[in-house]
């Protein structure tokens, strides 16, 4: 397995496997699989071109194969810039339990590193005890819990939000 960060020319992959993602598990993405379908490849490679979009997204590939996607989003306001968040993360259902989650989590920590992020948050679908586990397991901590963050064919569904801090804080 190999985990490094995707470029415009893992576009239509990181589409592809996003959009299958969505499909697959629903309940654990606030998008919905018709809204992102929609959006233009101009949007994913935009995210995926460095210098154009706040956000930075790994790939893990077994092979040629991209298998998982985790990403960064920064911001670029003064008074946040301290913080990341954590998002899209998601391994396919054939190479689930290998580690790629957990090595796309570390390579996102890892980067924020480098960029001088002191927090990195975010939010986890209540019930979705796998990937709440692997970001427990990568060090992170509730700090609360959104009631009624989405709604869904299924209703209403909380999000628990986590945080981990990279760096010293002062009180």
């Amino acid at each position: 397995m190999n985990i490094r960060r995707l470029d415009v020319a893992d576009a239509a992959a990181y589409r592809s496997l996003t959009l299958a993602a969505f499909a697959a598990h629903p309940e654990a993405f606030t998008s919905t699989v018709e809204e992102r379908a929609r959006v233009p490849m101009s949007w994913w490679e935009k995210r995926l071109r460095d210098g154009e979009a706040p956000d930075v997204v790994f790939g893990a590939f077994e092979g040629s194969e991209l298998i998982g996607t985790a990403g960064l989003q920064f911001s670029d306001r003064f008074k946040t810039r301290h913080k990341a968040t954590l998002f899209g993360m998601y391994v396919d259902q054939a190479h689930a339990g290998q580690g790629a989650g957990r090595a796309l989590v570390d390579a996102c920590l890892a980067y924020a590193r480098t960029r001088g992020v002191s927090v990195v948050q975010l939010t986890v679908t209540e019930g979705n005890t796998r990937a709440y586990n692997l970001y427990r397991r990568s060090g992170f901590r509730d700090f609360g819990v959104e009631p009624c963050a989405v709604l869904d064919d299924a209703g209403y569904r909380s999000k628990i939000h986590m945080w981990l801090p990279l760096a010293q804080l002062a009180p």
